[in-house]
C-alpha cells in the first residue's frame, strides 16, 4: 500500500495553502493525498448535543470543501479524507506513522518577522515518525513555486535520510540542489567556497559526503557551499529565494534543544519558504 502525503487541515484559511502544497507534493511523489481534520470536544451533556452536531457538521463541511477544491484542480489525484474525533497533536502523530510526509500550515508572520508556529506544530516537527513539511503563505498562494531546493548538512555526522530526501525533491522538481555546510570557524567570513575559496579540507569533506548521492542522482545539479556563519542563519539566508528548505532533526528530538535542534528551530521560524524537517538516527 502506498504511503500518502498527509495534510492536517484546520479551520484557518492559511491551512488551505498547505493542502494545495501537499497536493502538488503528492503528484510529484506519485502518492495519494490524505486530508485530516482533528478536533476534540470535552464531555457532552444532553443540552450540548446540538452544539456538538453543529461542530461536527462544520468540520465535515471543511473537509468536503477542501476535497472538492483539490479534485477540481487535480482531477487525477487520489484523495481521501478523515474527520478524527481526537486532539490534533495525538491524531497527527498517529498519522505520521503511516505517512510519506506530514504537511502543516502557518498562520503567517510573527511579530519579529518569523514563521508563526504554535507549540503543537513544533512538537509534531520534533516527534513525527515521518518528515514534516511546514508551509507558510497567505491563502491563495501558489504551491510548489519554482526555485532551488536548499539542504543544510553537516560533515561530521551526515544524515543519509536528509540527503536522500533533498536529492529526491530536487530530482522530482528538476531543480538545482543547494547544499549548505556552515561553520563559524571556516575562513573568509561572508563568502562561500563554491567558487574555490575557503578551507580545502572542509571542501574535501563535503565533496566526500555528497559523492555517493551525486552518483545516485546524476541528473541533479548540485551547488555545494561552505559558509563561515552560524548554521541556522546560513541555511535561512540560503533559502530566501528557494522553493524548499530541507533540514534534519535527531529522531530522539526530546533530548535536543527546542526538541528539533537549533538549526531546524531557526529554519521553521525564519525561513521564507516551506521547510521540510527530516528525522535521522
Amino acid at each position: 500500500m502506498r504511503r500518502p502525503v498527509t495534510a492536517g487541515l484546520d479551520g484557518f484559511p492559511e491551512s488551505r495553502t498547505a493542502t494545495h502544497w501537499a497536493a502538488h507534493e503528492a503528484l510529484l511523489c506519485d502518492a495519494p493525498l490524505r486530508l485530516v481534520h482533528a478536533w476534540l470536544l470535552g464531555s457532552v451533556t444532553a443540552r450540548q448535543i446540538p452544539r456538538e452536531d453543529e461542530q461536527n457538521l462544520r468540520a465535515t463541511r471543511l473537509l468536503a470543501d477542501a476535497e472538492a477544491e483539490l479534485r477540481e484542480r487535480h482531477p487525477g489525484l487520489e484523495i481521501t479524507t478523515e474527520l478524527v474525533p481526537y486532539e490534533p497533536e495525538g491524531a497527527l502523530l498517529a498519522e505520521s506513522e503511516k505517512a510519506l510526509l506530514l504537511v502543516l500550515g502557518s498562520r503567517g508572520l510573527s511579530g519579529v518577522g518569523g514563521f508563526l508556529l504554535g507549540s503543537t506544530g513544533l512538537r509534531l516537527a520534533a516527534h513525527a515518525a515521518c518528515p514534516v513539511a511546514l508551509v507558510r503563505g497567505a491563502p491563495g498562494a501558489t504551491p510548489g513555486a519554482a526555485g532551488d531546493v536548499v539542504a543544510g548538512v553537516g560533515t561530521r555526522h551526515p544524515a543519509d535520510s536528509v540527503l536522500a530526501f533533498a536529492f529526491d525533491e530536487a530530482a522530482r522538481r528538476d531543480a538545482t540542489l543547494r547544499v549548505v555546510r556552515a561553520d563559524r570557524r571556516l575562513p573568509h567570513p561572508h563568502r562561500s567556497a563554491s567558487g574555490g575559496e575557503g578551507d580545502a579540507a572542509a571542501r574535501e569533506e563535503l565533496d566526500a559526503v555528497l559523492r555517493p548521492w551525486r552518483d545516485k542522482h546524476p541528473g541533479v545539479a548540485v551547488d555545494a557551499r561552505l559558509v563561515a556563519d552560524s548554521p541556522g542563519r546560513a541555511v535561512v539566508d540560503a533559502a530566501r529565494d528557494a522553493a524548499l528548505l530541507v533540514v534534519g532533526r535527531h529522531a530522539t528530538g526530546a533530548a535536543r534543544p527546542h526538541g528539533i535542534g537549533p538549526i531546524a528551530h531557526a529554519s521553521v521560524h525564519h525561513a521564507p519558504c516551506p521547510v521540510a524537517v527530516v528525522p535521522y538516527d
